[in-house]
């Protein structure tokens, strides 16, 4: 066995073995790479020491500076400024009395319908996805007072987690969305992409998660009887709207400066940051100025993990290429079949599968630079379409067991058992599934958007 293959082993089946032994993503990352390198280059460094002008640790140290150029690299990119503002933006917007108001609003447009609170949770979760961008804390703000109020309506418990769970997914794909931004440095190696042009990509599959999710609603509401929201007394009607539209304006800036080119993505999160930043301190005044340290501080905490992930992946990856592991795989891939469609189904099963062990951010990092070349070159897939559909299948994770995250949460505030409710969110999943398919399929729905705004 050649030092290539040992490395590789060591590279996957490292990181795989600290990942089952519970090792944090970040450090499996690093030191799987950090062997794969040694070993990689161990003739390297016996050279270097039998020369006796090194001893066996600066040897060690010097080869392994491709692994700390890596990790830096991964870290120095002006796109990457845009994801502090994004995760302070959501903090601040988060920890004001915005998620009441955005509820008030989506009850006045659709709390009438049967099932009105299920249809209510989820257009609230797509007017706040486009202010945090995260999944998880859309089912931490709405779902502490969305669950509870589903519950007391009648609403099936496991139900009442389900649906805030599964809208809470549109938070990746409407902008602004972090991972995005993520996914944009992963594929730099492959193809370039703009970030405005990823924003306005999921834009579309994300209200069209939403709206599928609502149909689905509507017909549980009729077989299980749920009922009715309370109507928004007439006099009532303008605040409501008033109030809903003032925290969307951090949308509609993040948006409208992308994509007509007034301000970069950067330039766009660091003003909602400031209109975040007024709106809740200053307008709606839930929240008092002492509770900046605190938002600072759970910004800086997510900012962490984040940061130090993308710096691991990047070795990682990097050792991957330098293994020639991508093409390997995309080698592997093309011997399967040369069907397009049957190529596509394959790599979305392997997402799904992927999903359910592991979080979203390392997974695109991770898979991104492994599979773009597959789509990308060989099946001649536009890098938005890619990416919106690699993000959309790893969306499905996050409220999937054993590791979903958002799952997770809405458990915990539900007070629900995981594996009963995963068992009846099954209708859920399916819809999820079927708008994957179509993401898939038919690139209009990614790319329609996009195209307009070249």
């Amino acid at each position: 066995m050649d030092l290539t293959m040992l490395a590789s082993i060591a590279l996957l089946g490292g990181f795989i073995v600290l990942m089952l032994l519970k090792v944090p993503v970040s450090f499996s990352l690093i030191l799987s790479t950090i062997a794969s390198a040694l070993i990689f280059k161990s003739q390297v460094i016996t050279a270097l020491v039998a020369s006796g002008r090194y001893d066996l640790i600066s040897a060690v140290v010097i080869q392994l500076q491709d692994v700390v150029t890596n990790m830096v690299k991964g870290v120095d990119s002006f796109s990457l400024l845009s994801i502090p503002f994004f995760i302070l933006a959501g903090e601040i917007m988060g920890t004001g009395g915005i998620s009441e108001r955005l509820i008030a609003f989506a009850n006045l447009l659709v709390g009438w319908m049967p099932g009105g609170l299920a249809m209510v949770n989820c257009v609230a979760s797509m007017f706040f996805g486009g202010i945090s961008g995260s999944a998880v804390a859309d089912v931490s703000s709405l779902g502490t007072m969305l669950i509870p109020m589903m519950k007391k309506q009648g609403y099936d418990d496991d139900f009442s987690v389900g649906i805030t769970v599964t809208s809470a997914c549109q938070g990746v794909l409407i902008p602004p969305s972090h991972n995005m931004v993520i996914y944009a440095l992963a594929v730099s190696g492959v193809a370039s992409v703009s970030i405005a042009q990823l924003f306005m990509g999921g834009m579309i599959p994300g209200i069209l998660l939403g709206l599928a999710l609502m149909v689905m609603c509507y017909i549980l509401a009729k077989r299980r009887n749920y009922p009715v929201s309370e109507r928004v007394p007439k006099g009532q009607k303008m605040k409501v709207v008033l109030d809903g539209l003032l925290p969307l304006g951090t949308m509609i800036i993040i948006l409208g400066g992308v994509s007509f080119g007034i301000c970069t993505a950067t330039e766009a999160a660091a003003i909602a940051c400031v209109y975040a930043f007024i709106v809740s301190f200053f307008i709606i005044r839930d929240v008092k100025l002492t509770a900046m340290g605190k938002i600072l501080r759970n910004s800086l905490k997510t900012l962490a993990i984040v940061l130090t992930l993308i710096a691991a992946a990047k070795a990682f990856a990097g050792m991957m290429a330098m293994l020639r592991i991508p093409a390997a795989i995309t080698n592997a891939l093309i011997g399967i079949t040369d069907n397009k469609f049957i190529l596509l189904l394959i790599i979305n099963v392997l997402l799904l599968a992927l999903g359910c062990v592991m979080d979203m951010a390392p997974l695109i990092l991770i898979m991104t630079p492994i599979l773009a070349p597959v789509c990308i070159t060989q099946l001649g897939m536009h890098p938005v379409h890619f990416g919106v559909m690699l993000i959309f299948n790893l969306a499905i994770g996050l409220c999937t067991p054993p590791v979903g995250s958002a799952l997770f949460v809405g458990c915990a505030i539900g007070k629900t058992k995981i594996e009963k409710t995963s068992v009846n969110m099954l209708p859920l999943y399916a819809v999820m599934v079927v708008m994957l398919l179509l993401i898939t399929y038919v690139p209009a729905i990614s790319m329609t958007v996009p195209l307009m705004m070249n």
